[in-house]
């Protein structure tokens, strides 16, 4: 089985993760999708990270009915931060029928060196792009391995949602259903930062 790994904190899950995620499946020849909910991306601060299992359930009742698209939570037991080659390793190891390869926004191309062990990524696994509003892809001449493929340009933010979430401002069109009711229930992104 061709399994896409589309790596995030879906902090919160919305719309805008979920049409890439389903793009993926329709427009290349993959098997599934696996969305995986990073507990700690190491470029990235942890300050305004809400639980992993919070993040998890959100993105499993989006998920809800789409067996194409699934939520991951591989992560959870490597050792953190997370670091996609040693996932990529892992999965190689534990899940030997699937060929895996990544999914990602093309405004990641131009930090792709920073990663640990790009290199090892580039040469052992495929790369899917989606275009990024912002992003030029000036760095693509970098990574002739890594595919691209057509979408509409997205600008939904986590972060403004959780922005939109602290000042009391509805964002119910922008997550899913179910996982709206769910960060509404426990009542997420509330508190300050």
């Amino acid at each position: 089985m061709k399994v896409g790994l589309f790596f995030g904190s879906f902090n919160p899950v919305h719309v805008g993760h979920l049409i890439i995620a389903q793009a993926v499946v329709n427009e290349t020849k993959l098997d599934r999708v696996w969305m995986v909910v990073s507990p700690q991306n190491p470029l990235k601060k942890k300050k305004n990270l809400l639980r992993e299992y919070d993040r998890l359930r959100m993105l499993e009742l989006a998920l809800e009915g789409n067996y194409k698209v699934l939520a991951s939570n591989v992560e959870f037991y490597l050792p953190k931060p997370s670091y996609t080659v040693d996932t990529l390793r892992h999965l190689r190891a534990t899940q030997k029928s699937s060929e895996f390869s990544l999914i990602m926004g093309e405004d990641n191309l131009a930090h792709f060196h920073k990663w640990k062990e790009y290199e090892q990524i580039l040469e052992n696994y495929p790369i899917y792009c989606y275009p990024r509003l912002g992003s030029k892809g000036e760095h693509w001449e970098k990574y002739p391995q890594v595919m691209r493929f057509d979408m509409p340009y997205l600008d939904i933010s986590a972060t403004h949602i959780r922005n939109m979430v602290r000042e009391r401002k509805d964002v119910r069109y922008m997550v899913p259903g179910k996982a709206y009711d769910y960060l509404v229930k426990e009542d997420l992104y509330r508190g300050p930062g």
